[in-house]
């Protein structure tokens, strides 16, 4: 008997319906839904263990995001045709259901908890991860895992000046805005995406676009708790409180925080004053007590110099390292550091530096993207690397975290729509962060602009990035935005968010936002104030290099693309590959030939002018078509008795005969009597002889007819060989007489 299904259905204002359901798969998950959209499935499971592991101060929450190839009815690549790690899509997936779901979990919740996603059917019109936060929090829904209210996520993209919610692909390469926004019915708690250089007034118009569309997925899922029944919220072990060791800790180290806040140390020296305060907090309790209460008196500190250094900012707009608020920290950039790679540049700004580097190459080198849902290559990508030393931590390297790969995402994004259209070099940015407080994402994006610029790239515009923070008092209505923010006051604010833009609009963002309720007038004086700080950033950029370098650097490779008639192709790549081998290796060259409808696309990459340009003329030859009716200076190379063989000197290696009657209006006995070998004259290409479909030429047609001059009529070759007939019966019958 087939389980009873329960379903919600969510109208979209296009009329596109998105179902949840629940009851009949994974039914020994501790809560699972089945979220549709066209033809696309993804099922959503949750299990969080119902002990907790001692000595456990965190939630140890696993997202995890798939799609699965037979979705899309396709074979995974490599060698073993089976699934394996996640792609940098699915990641980057990952992270966004996971900085929307993480602050809903009670606070003292620390059992181990796994979300997983998996795309079970797929559809080319639906992109799935604007669906995959709605099934994560909808299987969490209906579980007994505290949590505190639903949320859900959506795409909303601007096409033609009107906003879709959860585009199409297709439909999204038409847009100026691709935003994810993460919320729940009462507050926007996530945003990240791209721009074409927005204002901020139309950001905040997107997002309020995309939270509408997302209350009514929230509903839905409430909607659907009820129609399953509500399931009584699990016990859990809770953290214990003590009034009298808080009120202890608070009373001592409060002023003593502040006092160290307002002293506008550097980190080094603040950590250690912080250390030492906290060590005199301990003091103050006996041993037993200490055993007893140790992790309640560190966590009570944490609380009480958090809401000390918060104290300062609302009270006196004061930083920790003496800034006002709207303040940037120092900058200096160098840019051409590295002599051998293709471009770098040193961004500092404060205690955070990143070093990027820029490597040129070809088409070969693109990033292949093989998705279930989509197949396609990047030409511009960017890599962010965060070693331990940028912190001052001596720590294991255990492949690229997702953290990484989130923060290069980001600049990626930042940039790629200022790399020309026409751009010939497939591009891999590097940035490798070598210190860290606050915001190396930001650092990544005004490094890699400054690289590429020193590569010879022509960027549209350069552009520049920072970070923001937010402090606010729910109850007094005070606020204080933040410019260029620190590591710490990431950790004690209530939003961080980060900005990228040229000097005419906002090309990315990314933002969490911790606290409820945050209004969009704050939102709008926030993102107002980032750009003030954004536009002093890029100032120091121009000032270090104003505009993209005239050229490459001289080791780095030139590119040279060329148009080809698709029917060359074969010609060009020879049999077995030897002509293009034999030609990469004479010219010490790369080239690689992609079609393109009816052409070939040459792309000849090597870091010698001369050479690419004997390749192009190689090319040239091997392609080369005479036009009916054009005229092409030749050179004699051969001299037979009925002509002469010459070469197209735009075209060395394609030979053509012209015929000993087509050198001049006269009779010509003699071929050396009109030119000799090594001559260089002009001939009119005449097109193909009917008679013997080889090219017919002619150098008399480029020359002045004599004057008088009489045309003989054209022998009639068939009388000629009657003729020759009659003549040759004649004689045999008088040498038979």
């Amino acid at each position: 008997m087939i389980p009873e299904l329960k379903v919600e259905t969510i109208k979209l204002q296009d009329g596109r319906e998105i179902t949840i359901e629940t009851g009949r798969l994974a039914k020994q998950a501790h809560g699972s839904v089945v979220v549709r959209m066209g033809k696309a499935m993804l099922l959503a499971t949750v299990v969080s263990s119902y002990d907790v592991k001692e000595g456990m101060d965190f939630l140890p929450l696993t997202v995890d995001y798939r799609e699965k190839f037979a979705a899309a009815g396709r074979y995974p690549g490599g060698f073993f045709k089976r699934e394996a790690r996640p792609s940098t899509e699915e990641i980057l997936t990952m992270r966004l259901i996971d900085r929307v779901l993480r602050p809903l979990f009670p606070k003292d919740y620390h059992a181990e908890t796994q979300v997983m996603i998996q795309l079970m059917s797929s559809d080319e019109d639906v992109m799935p991860d604007a669906l995959a936060g709605l099934a994560a929090s909808a299987c969490i829904a209906l579980s007994d895992i505290p949590f505190e209210y639903p949320i859900s996520e959506v795409r909303v993209a601007r096409i033609d000046g009107q906003f879709v919610i959860n585009p199409s692909r297709k439909e999204l390469e038409k847009a100026d805005i691709d935003m994810m926004v993460g919320a729940s019915e009462e507050s926007v708690m996530m945003v990240e995406g791209e721009m074409k250089e927005i204002s901020e007034e139309e950001m905040t118009e997107a997002i309020k676009v995309a939270h509408e569309a997302i209350k009514d997925q929230c509903k839905a899922q409430v909607a659907l708790r009820e129609k399953v029944g509500a399931k009584e919220v699990r016990d859990y072990p809770k953290e214990e409180e003590n009034e009298a060791v808080y009120k202890k800790v608070y009373d001592f180290a409060y002023d003593k925080c502040y006092d160290i806040a307002r002293q506008a140390t550097s980190k080094k020296e603040r950590t250690e004053k912080f250390k030492e305060i906290k060590e005199e907090v301990k003091s103050l309790f006996t041993e037993e007590e200490l055993e007893e209460f140790g992790d309640l008196i560190s966590k009570y500190f944490n609380k009480t110099n958090k809401e000390a250094i918060r104290s300062l900012v609302l009270d006196e707009g004061l930083r920790l390292d003496g800034r006002k608020t709207t303040e940037i920290r120092p900058i200096w950039c160098e840019i051409d550091y590295l002599p051998s790679t293709h471009g770098s540049a040193i961004f500092t700004r404060g205690e955070t530096q990143a070093l990027a580097t820029v490597t040129l190459g070809g088409s070969r080198d693109a990033n292949i993207i093989d998705l279930p849902t989509f197949e396609g290559e990047e030409k511009f990508y960017l890599h962010y690397n965060f070693p331990p030393f940028s912190t001052g931590e001596a720590r294991p390297l255990r492949g690229t975290s997702r953290r990484e790969i989130g923060h290069g995402n980001l600049a990626q994004r930042a940039l790629k729509g200022m790399i020309p259209e026409d751009c010939p070099y497939t591009i891999r940015v590097v940035s490798e962060v070598l210190e860290s407080n606050g915001s190396s994402s930001m650092a990544t994006v005004c490094a890699g602009t400054m690289s590429l610029m020193d590569a010879g790239v022509k960027l549209k515009k350069p552009v520049s990035g920072i970070a923001m923070g937010l402090i606010t008092d729910l109850e007094t209505g005070k606020y204080a935005v933040l410019s260029d923010i620190l590591g710490d006051e990431d950790h004690l604010g209530d939003m961080d968010f980060k900005v990228t833009g040229t000097a005419d609009g906002i090309t990315a963002c990314q933002m969490d936002i911790k606290v409820k309720g945050l209004s969009y007038e704050i939102l709008e004086s926030a993102l107002k104030q980032a750009k003030d700080g954004r536009l002093h950033i890029l100032d120091k950029l121009v000032e270090t290099i104003a505009e993209p370098k005239a050229t490459v650097k001289e080791h780095a490779p030139k590119m040279v693309t060329m148009v080809i008639p698709g029917d060359y192709i074969g010609a060009v790549i020879g049999p077995g590959g030897k002509v293009i081998q034999e030609m990469q290796k004479e010219t010490d060259t790369v080239i690689a030939i992609v079609e393109d409808g009816d052409n070939g696309i040459v792309e000849i990459q090597g870091t010698n002018q001369e050479k690419i340009d004997k390749v192009i003329e190689k090319i040239n030859a091997i392609t080369f078509k005479p036009e009916v009716g054009k005229t092409y200076k030749v050179k004699v190379v051969k001299i037979l008795d009925f002509g002469p063989v010459v070469e197209y000197l735009d075209a060395p290696g394609n030979e053509v005969l012209v015929h000993i009657s087509e050198l001049a209006w006269e009779r010509t006995n003699k071929v050396e009597d009109v030119v000799n070998l090594g001559d260089e004259f002009e001939i009119k290409y005449m097109g193909k002889d009917p008679r013997t479909k080889k090219d017919k030429v002619s150098r008399k047609a480029l020359l002045e007819k004599p004057e008088g001059y009489v045309a003989r009529p054209p022998r009639d070759n068939n009388r000629s060989r009657d003729n020759r007939g009659r003549d040759n019966r004649r004689d045999d019958r008088r040498s038979r007489n």
